[in-house]
């Protein structure tokens, strides 16, 4: 299997023809599809696919890590330069009334930036689900990831606005991709709110326990404890994961400790990187 990803967005840029900001996107290619994962916070992701010369003719599918505007704000103009009907896989919780909400702070609505409506009048044709979902030939999501292990938590943070009052935000649709390779599973991530392990023992099961090659995209380690991130790389070595490109919600400490303690196995996933299997 050919397998070509290419980080369309992300909060650092490697070239100075393409655009960064807070916010994830990805360009999924595996031989026989094109799939877009993630659609970044405003506008780079439309800009950097320019830049990078990328067909948006070959897209098939669009799958939504879940529904925070970092990871959609771009989906209104990506569904206009497609321009053609197509499945927008997620979970249904993506429709959320989604808000950090914080004592002492405003609150701040960080759902999707759109109507659906107006989103499905330009072609989006919503598959949601929190069930594991086939987009292509040897990929899946991962629908609803269990919480298994005991240090992995939610932002305390996010909530949603019910008619009864906030409620904490369980982030159930919070999902990844899992393509299964000759060398092992790659799991593309969002933003792992349910905690970067528990996808990857999540990803294992639904595939039979095949193990992880490489792991791209947030870990959500960003204001992480010293012994969450430390626990976290002790669990990368035992999954005995190969190649890892985290980033975006990772930060920049927890980044440092990664290629600290894995070396070449580890390397900086910014915009315009391109990871390539065989």
């Amino acid at each position: 299997m050919i397998l070509r990803i290419t980080t369309l967005s992300e909060n650092t840029a490697g070239s100075h023809d393409l655009l960064a900001e807070w916010g994830i996107s990805f360009l999924i290619e595996t031989g026989r599809e094109t799939i877009l994962f993630d659609t970044g916070k405003t506008i780079t992701v439309a800009h950097n696919v320019a830049a990078l010369g990328v067909n948006l003719n070959q897209v098939s599918k669009i799958v939504l890590s879940h529904g925070h505007y970092d990871h959609t704000g771009g989906l209104r103009q990506m569904l206009q330069r497609i321009g053609k009907d197509i499945e927008v896989i997620a979970h249904p919780d993506i429709w959320a009334p989604k808000y950090r909400h914080r004592k002492g702070e405003k609150d701040r609505h960080i759902g999707i930036p759109f109507q659906r409506q107006e989103l499905e009048s330009l072609g989006a044709v919503f598959v949601l689900t929190s069930e594991s979902v086939k987009v292509a030939e040897n990929c899946i999501t991962t629908g609803e990831v269990p919480m298994v292990t005991d240090y992995e938590t939610i932002d305390s943070g996010l909530f949603v606005k019910t008619d009864s009052g906030w409620q904490p935000d369980k982030l159930l649709d919070d999902l990844s991709l899992i393509i299964d390779t000759e060398p092992g599973l790659v799991v593309v991530l969002g933003c792992a709110h349910r905690g970067v392990i528990n996808t990857l023992h999540h990803a294992r099961k639904l595939t039979g326990g095949k193990p992880i090659h490489a792991v791209l995209g947030g870990s959500h380690l960003v204001n992480a404890s010293r012994e969450r991130v430390q626990r976290t790389v002790a669990d990368l070595k035992k999954l005995d994961v190969q190649k890892m490109g985290l980033c975006h919600c990772t930060s920049l400490p927890a980044i440092s400790t990664l290629a600290h303690e894995f070396g070449d196995r580890f390397f900086f996933n910014i915009t315009g990187t391109v990871f390539k299997l065989p």
